[in-house]
């Protein structure tokens, strides 16, 4: 799979390797020059490549906002047009300014985004733990210690894609319903949010039973 990385930092560069390591193709992309990201891109190996931002969009299956959240408006909207587009921001208001609406709970970031990116499918999905987390505990399929991932959106198609990412990334995916109500649940403040849990772990904080849940 092509999967395009709109960011190059600290997330950006996490998932590149996780993806990368799962045997996909990756161009990142931040706000400087691709040229900028070519020590990044040579410790990636051939599978990794640089470009702008809107060329990351249009040339990935599937395209990863690691972008600071406050900067989802510079993105160009065309560049997105039927794309599966994975959140990975988190709204800080003291990085990205203080927005009453999210605040108060009126919306959620991600719902700020989707209507940005009005004609991508959106899922919201690895924003919820530290890159630290993710480099440390990822686990074969079936590893006892292998923790859960959640995602969430109203796309079925594109949270299926992006379950089976997270699986060949070395978690367990966890869907959560629509991307409000199960957005909620692990963005910041939320229950599930900084908690690096296994999937029974993080069912039973939900209060939630049954079998675990498995990658499409």
């Amino acid at each position: 799979m092509r999967i395009g990385i709109i960011g190059a930092g600290n997330v950006g560069s996490t998932l590149a390797e996780l993806f990368v390591r799962a045997g996909h193709d990756v161009t990142l992309s931040h706000r400087g020059s691709p040229e900028e990201l070519g020590d990044l891109v040579a410790r990636l190996g051939e599978r990794a490549h640089a470009t702008t931002p809107e060329e990351a969009a249009r040339l990935g299956d599937v395209v990863v906002l690691a972008l600071p959240f406050g900067r989802y408006r510079e993105l160009s909207p065309d560049a997105f047009n039927g794309k599966i587009v994975i959140d990975a921001t988190n709204y800080h208001p003291q990085r990205d300014g203080v927005l009453p609406e999210v605040d108060e709970g009126r919306l959620t970031s991600s719902e700020l985004i989707d209507r940005h990116l009005a004609d991508a499918r959106l899922v919201k999905a690895f924003n919820n733990l530290p890159m630290t987390v993710l480099k440390e505990k990822a686990r074969p399929r079936g590893a006892s210690d292998r923790i859960a991932l959640p995602l969430s959106s109203e796309y079925q198609e594109a949270k299926r894609v992006v379950a089976q990412l997270i699986d060949e990334a070395g978690f367990d995916p966890v869907d959560l319903g629509g991307l409000v109500d199960g957005g909620r649940l692990y963005q910041q403040g939320g229950p599930l949010y900084l908690k690096p849990l296994t999937v029974h772990q993080l069912l039973a904080v939900l209060g939630v039973g049954g079998e675990q849940p498995r990658a499409s």
